[in-house]
Parts: structure tokens; C-alpha cells; sequence
């Protein structure tokens, strides 16, 4: 261990004993009547002490004031270099930050929040922009438009009487906007299993509602099928009385207002059990003869009576 390293945990004798000049430091930068006692005092390096004050500011319990001093090499002053307000061992500190796409949860946003989707979304996938051309043969290219264009011109001229019919040529544009796929990214499989996961989740068959409904969704008429490979599975309710109205639902989902719950026939109910508590079973007494049973006979029993 070197020497300057031994000196610098020990703390200079003029900064250590320099707690007045700290404490004016800590009152000027801080509120009137907010530093408290003095804590303690450690050695940042050669003549440099780092003096510590309670801080009593409500709201910052455990923090302490640090003002640091520092004396020049053969100085006989003592120098003000900083101060601080850090937290103490035991000082009460916000919660550690979380970015804003690790803390939304579903149903945070409210009217007007914004939600921007990543780039690389695993949930998204390309989707038809329109920058692919077709081949120049094809009949939805650019140059088939255009001799359609021609031929529609054409045919307008003339009276409404000579105009035959248009034929019927659309593109991919006019394709992918009527299926639908005219976006800039559209669901990918992982996104559709996790939509659909979540789905089955909230209202699906392992639910308690749909284990305790009289039928599933899939043969309900409030169900609004989906469109597309999710219509094999979810659908959306209607029922505005249902636990379930506007949401998407599995097909083996259900509920009490199932649209044929009151046509349904009721499981039947066992009937209750009978007890008889006034009939009175005779046991044998005495053994027979040839079986060696207990039995009484009449005049036995008589017998026994009078006896």
C-alpha cells in the first residue's frame, strides 16, 4: 500500500475541524432550518473532507447534506469545493425507473394518449405498400392500366345507348384495399397466437362462466364470427345483457344468455331418496332346523310374551 494512499484515508486535521464553515455552506444552499446535526466526516483524498448534516426537509428522511472542503498544499485555509444532497444508507428513494413500453399495461391509455409501435414488432409484419410492380404483361400493370384508361375514354363518348359493358380490370391496389391487406404491416403469426391466447384467456372454455353455461358460443345467435383464419376459433358477442357484450370470445366459450338457454331441456334431476321410519323389519331369534337360522315361532313368541 502506498503512502498517499495511507494519508488519504485519514482525515486532514484543519478540513476535519472545519464543521462551522460546512455548516454555513449547507444552510445557504439549503432551506432555513433544514440541516441538522452533524453526522459525520470521511476522507476523500489529501485535504479534502466531505462533512455530513442530517437533513430534516420532509420528504427526505434519511438523506444528508454533504459539503465538501479541500486546503491547498502549506495552506493554512480551509476552502469551500461542493454541496450536495445525497441519500443515506436508510434514505427513502423513488422507485428504480421502468421506460414507458415496459410499465404500459392493457388499459392504461386513455382519450388522446398516442401508442408508437416499434419497428421491429414481433406482433407486425409487412404488409401490401404498393411498391412491388407487376410485369409489364400483366393484366393490373401500368401499361394495362393505361390502355384501360384509353378504352374507358372511348367508350364515354359515345351516347349512353351505345355504351357497352366495362370490363371489369382492377389492381392490386384495388385487390389488397378490398381484402383488406392494403397496409403498411398487418398481424404475423406470432402476433395472431398471442391475440388469440390472450382471448382464449378472458373468455374461453376454461373459464368459471363457460363451465357453468348451458351451451358454447359456437351454436349461440348472439355470435358475430370473425373473418379470416381467427373465425375457426373467436367470434365477437352481441348479447348486451352477456358478461362478454363487444368483446371477442373463444366459439367454446358461454354464458347464461346463450340465445337458446330457455329452449334447452333441463339435465334431469335424480329423484330424492325415500326413507320408511314406520315400517318395522321382524329378525329371526332362534335357528332353523335345516339352515341353522335364528327364528321364533308363534307360539314361542307367544310364550315370550306372557313370560
Amino acid at each position: 500500500m502506498s503512502a498517499a494512499t495511507t494519508r488519504s484515508r485519514t482525515p486532514d486535521r484543519l478540513c476535519a475541524e472545519a464543521v462551522d464553515l460546512a455548516r454555513e455552506a449547507a444552510e445557504e444552499a439549503a432551506y432555513p432550518g433544514v440541516v441538522g446535526e452533524h453526522v459525520s466526516a470521511i476522507a476523500e483524498g489529501d485535504r479534502v473532507v466531505t462533512h455530513f448534516f442530517e437533513c430534516k426537509e420532509p420528504g427526505y428522511r434519511g438523506w444528508r447534506w454533504a459539503v465538501t472542503v479541500a486546503r491547498a498544499s502549506r495552506a493554512k485555509f480551509v476552502t469551500l469545493d461542493e454541496t450536495v444532497l445525497l441519500p443515506g444508507p436508510d434514505a427513502l428513494l423513488a422507485p428504480e425507473w421502468v421506460p414507458w413500453s415496459e410499465r404500459l399495461r392493457p388499459g392504461d391509455m386513455g382519450p388522446g394518449d398516442l401508442l408508437p409501435t416499434e419497428a421491429d414488432d414481433l406482433r407486425l409484419e409487412p404488409g401490401f405498400t404498393g411498391e412491388d410492380a407487376p410485369p409489364p404483361n400483366s393484366v393490373v400493370s401500368e401499361e394495362m392500366a393505361e390502355l384501360v384508361e384509353a378504352e374507358d375514354a372511348e367508350v364515354t363518348d359515345g351516347s349512353p345507348a351505345e355504351l357497352p359493358a366495362a370490363p371489369s380490370r382492377g389492381s392490386i391496389s384495388a385487390v389488397a384495399e378490398e381484402l383488406g391487406m392494403r397496409r403498411a404491416r398487418v398481424l404475423s403469426r406470432y402476433g395472431l397466437h398471442v391475440a388469440a391466447d390472450r382471448w382464449d384467456e378472458n373468455f374461453g372454455a376454461k373459464t368459471p362462466m363457460a363451465q357453468a353455461a348451458p351451451a358454447s358460443c359456437v351454436s349461440c345467435g348472439f355470435l358475430v364470427p370473425l373473418s379470416g383464419s381467427l373465425r375457426q376459433a373467436f367470434g365477437v358477442c352481441a348479447n348486451e345483457f352477456g358478461p362478454a357484450d363487444g368483446h371477442v370470445v373463444s366459439l367454446s366459450y358461454g354464458c347464461g344468455g346463450h340465445s337458446e338457454a330457455a329452449v334447452m331441456p333441463k339435465p334431469p334431476t335424480p329423484s330424492q331418496p325415500v326413507i320408511d321410519e314406520f315400517h318395522v323389519d321382524p329378525l329371526p331369534l332362534r335357528p332353523d332346523a335345516d339352515s341353522g337360522s335364528v327364528s321364533v315361532g308363534a307360539g314361542a313368541a307367544e310364550d315370550l310374551g306372557h313370560s
